[in-house]
């Protein structure tokens, strides 16, 4: 019986500290700007609305539904949005369109996720974007090549900064 405890304790110590050394090693797993830019880009795709702060102050701030899709991935890795804006009784009728694009700061700079803003000049061709069978969307690409704004946001510690 002495035998059988006693291998019993080495087999759950051993298994304690491998449990251990493998809880530390996902613990101390360091964060890259490509994971960064991964966590902003699922943070923003979906469906939001303004609802809570237009309630709170109606005379201020519409219920605006902001609705954003992925729309393509550039060789360099970096994703593309769609973005559109509506009010939230004409989701049909958006009268804001960006396409966004998203990924990690150069190293120079101090941040770790930067965010483009791509105007779209042809409304009527990109409205409805997300709603359609991928195989009936338009290249985001032409808007991208000529249309950036001025307007990057960089993710800085956990802070976003409007440029």
């Amino acid at each position: 019986m002495g035998r059988g405890s006693r291998a019993r304790g080495v087999i759950m110590k051993t298994l304690l500290l491998i449990g251990g050394a493998l809880l530390l090693k996902r613990l101390t797993k360091s964060t890259t700007r490509w994971d960064h830019t991964r966590l902003v880009t699922q943070s923003l795709i979906g469906q939001k609305y303004s609802r809570d702060q237009a309630s709170r102050d109606p005379d201020n701030y519409f219920n605006i539904r902001m609705l954003t899709c992925p729309a393509a991935e550039m060789v360099d890795g970096s994703n593309v949005l769609y973005f559109e804006q509506a009010f939230w009784r004409t989701p049909q009728k958006p009268f804001r369109q960006r396409f966004y694009m998203v990924k990690p700061c150069p190293k120079e700079l101090r941040c770790d996720v930067e965010l483009s803003s791509y105007a779209i000049r042809d409304v009527e061709e990109y409205r409805n974007f997300c709603d359609r069978p991928k195989d009936q969307r338009p290249l985001p690409e032409e808007v991208l090549g000529v249309n950036l704004l001025s307007c990057q946001i960089m993710v800085l510690l956990n802070q976003i900064h409007v440029i």
